[in-house]
């Protein structure tokens, strides 16, 4: 025990000042510059997710991935040029994000509707929102005001984000290290509940622990191999495959997820390893809360929902932009 207090708290002193909510963000930012930005944002989701359900899990983790590196600036939606380079290649990145012709078809419309208006980051936290409700998911208020960063950190979204392979004392790190508490973290990951994974994303999983994890359950023996008929054991064969994280319900924003971590299913190491890990005393019991309670779930991850998309980048205050185009910056 006094291991895992110590653990706990050196890494609490990552979680920097610099991270904090900015009080601009506001409700009723857009009341009177662009009154509708909320519900075009909602009929393109509507439509976009009608036709490819993917995409919700696509967009929410877009938003995640925003809001990692620099705080929600809308950074990760840059394209790489001749005088910036992206995030979007980062190893982190370049074979996990998606969904950038959804928001460019948004923000063509906000434009048309309130030109110069709607910031790519708050069209980004605005349809994450929408993402989650349209499939079955809570509902919660987006505080908006964001800038639109000018720069991008391919190095920030190489180190700042959470990878599948990560072990339960690095992935909380790096939550805190945000400003996000263990509880944010158990909650946010439940978006886990919706999408798709790689097979270069569970590969070790599946060829490691996950019989260990299972106790060797009958019935968690066929899933394992159905997983490995998926994910060849050879690196380099297979490498596109996905796989839903959640097999029960892969389209459907529930709690199911967390029930899949009790029977010791979970697909990708570092999600496992909330309920597993020896050091998982906090994030254990939490788990089994939102197993048991679909609305002790359902609230806690709005309210980090908000928490995270409160993380601002307080250089894009300053020098920031409402971009025209969310690939590039003004010219």
């Amino acid at each position: 025990m006094s291991m895992m207090i110590l653990i706990f708290t050196l890494i609490s002193f990552l979680a920097v000042g610099s991270h904090a909510a900015d009080h601009s963000l506001s409700l009723e930012f857009y009341s009177s510059s662009c009154p509708t930005a909320q519900q075009i944002v909602r009929k393109e989701m509507e439509c976009a997710i009608a036709s490819e359900p993917r995409l919700a899990a696509s967009i929410l983790r877009l938003h995640f991935h925003d809001c990692f590196v620099q705080g929600c600036d809308g950074s990760v939606l840059l394209d790489d040029t001749f005088t910036l380079q992206g995030e979007k290649k980062a190893s982190t990145n370049v074979n996990s994000i998606r969904g950038f012709s959804l928001v460019d078809r948004i923000k063509n419309k906000l434009e048309s509707e309130c030109p110069g208006v709607v910031s790519c980051a708050d069209l980004l936290a605005i349809a994450a929102r929408d993402a989650v409700v349209l499939v079955g998911g809570p509902y919660w208020h987006v505080p908006v005001g964001r800038k639109d960063s000018s720069t991008a950190s391919y190095e920030l979204a190489t180190t700042n984000l959470p990878t599948s392979s990560q072990g339960l004392p690095a992935l909380i790190t790096k939550f805190l290290y945000q400003g996000l508490s263990v509880t944010d973290m158990v909650a946010l990951l439940g978006a886990h509940t919706i999408g798709l994974a790689r097979c270069e994303s569970f590969r070790d999983r599946i060829y490691g622990d996950f019989k260990a994890t299972t106790v060797m359950n009958p019935l968690s023996e066929t899933y394992l191999n159905k997983l490995k008929s998926v994910c060849p054991a050879t690196e380099g064969n297979g490498e596109e495959n996905t796989t839903a994280m959640d097999y029960l319900t892969p389209n459907l924003f529930d709690n199911s997820f967390y029930q899949i971590l009790l029977r010791g299913e979970g697909l990708l190491n570092s999600d496992q390893e909330m309920y597993s890990s020896l050091f998982g005393i906090q994030t254990k019991k939490l788990v089994q809360k939102y197993a048991e309670d679909s609305i002790a779930f359902f609230q806690q991850f709005s309210d980090s929902m908000v928490k995270m998309g409160n993380i601002t980048n307080q250089d894009s205050f300053e020098t920031g932009e409402v971009r025209k185009n969310c690939r590039f910056i003004n010219t």
